[in-house]
């Protein structure tokens, strides 16, 4: 009767090392994505912005100004 318990003591060790790669991979892709801001054009970040109403529409004028001279 023990036996057949122990048996399957590999199976779940194999399981628990599944579980541990998966959160590895799951960290790594987290933390991928923060970077995904600074990744994108500065003059596409302003459009956003003034898109959500976080800034007005002077302020978004003076920043593609500045943007692309």
């Amino acid at each position: 009767m023990m036996g057949f318990g122990m048996g399957f003591g590999w199976i779940i060790s194999l399981i628990l090392i599944a579980v541990g790669i998966w959160f590895v991979i799951r960290l790594n892709q987290n933390q991928n994505n923060k970077g995904d801001s600074l990744d994108q054009d500065p003059l596409e970040i302003v459009k956003n912005r003034y898109a959500r109403g976080e800034i007005s529409k002077a302020e978004f004028e003076r920043m593609k100004n500045d943007l692309l001279t």
